[in-house]
């Protein structure tokens, strides 16, 4: 595996701000959310407002994605996401979710998800994955994905296409009729001919007016998760595979979640609707 050293927190910038005219979801100003007690199985309207919702974050991160190179910092790549869907009147929803003081997560090598962009440099051999929500319309989108920063090692590169892989495989197995535990089976199952390990504490999460609705789709076989899924269930998908074990430290920050071993981590993500078939991807640009 690459020899880059350890990561380190950077030095947080001001907050940005956003435009007075742009909808605020409920939690904003507030220590935490209001429970959703709504279904999980939403409109054909609710739906249709989520694809555009999912459409902006999918391009926001498109967009922040574009500027990731050797000596970019993390929170160059939250400028740009944050005009782009300030720019298109949508709110960025991690701003001030539960506290958290960015517009997009920018998780570095060990980190498993929730960094928080800063004055950390990007260097060469580098992986970075970035995690993009919008809200719009009343409702979230919400993805991510994992890139490469300039010439990567191969085994980090194997594991950003493996992890994007055991995503599409999930969502394959999407159909209604079947258990949520299908989906971590299928991860769980193809991150083990690798010796990869598969994050177990941070799931993919139910979505739609409420950006976490407490429906919890986990990432291994969990004989816990017997939900049946229906037709317009909304949800996210987003493995988190690691080249060693899945035990994770948090820093002092609260939010950043890294390895215990400190080996790499890549994740990908996608919100999907049931449909009568299988899943409808909603976050495509």
């Amino acid at each position: 595996m690459s020899g880059q050293s350890l990561l380190a927190p950077g030095k947080l910038s001001p907050a940005r701000s956003v435009p007075g005219h742009i909808r605020r979801p409920e939690y904003v100003g507030r220590p935490s959310p209001t429970p959703y007690t709504g279904p999980e199985v939403q409109t054909p309207e609710t739906i249709e407002a989520m694809r555009i919702a999912g459409r902006i974050a999918a391009r926001a991160m498109a967009e922040a994605a574009k500027h990731i190179a050797p000596g970019v910092t993390t929170d160059e790549l939250d400028r740009v996401a944050h005009e782009y869907m300030c720019d298109h009147g949508a709110y960025p929803s991690t701003l001030g979710y539960r506290g958290f003081p960015k517009s997009l997560c920018t998780s570095v090598n060990e980190v498993i998800c929730h960094g928080i962009p800063d004055s950390t440099v990007l260097r060469d051999g580098d992986i970075v994955n970035l995690d993009v929500t919008a809200y719009i319309g009343g409702v979230h989108g919400d993805n991510n994905a994992t890139y490469l920063v300039g010439d990567v090692d191969e085994e980090s590169k194997l594991l950003v296409e493996r992890t994007r892989e055991s995503l599409t495989r999930a969502i394959k197995a999407v159909k209604p009729g079947r258990q949520i535990n299908i989906i971590g089976r299928v991860i769980e199952s193809y991150a083990k001919r690798f010796g990869y390990g598969v994050v177990r504490d941070f799931t993919g999460h139910g979505i739609n007016s409420s950006f976490h609705s407490g429906l919890i789709i986990p990432h291994y076989d969990s004989p816990h998760a017997t939900t049946v899924m229906q037709p317009g269930m909304t949800f996210t998908i987003e493995p988190m595979l690691t080249l060693g074990s899945y035990d994770y430290d948090m820093w002092d920050d609260g939010w950043t979640v890294v390895t215990k071993d400190r080996k790499r981590t890549a994740q990908f993500e996608h919100t999907l609707v049931v449909t009568e078939t299988g899943a409808d991807i909603l976050t495509l640009p």
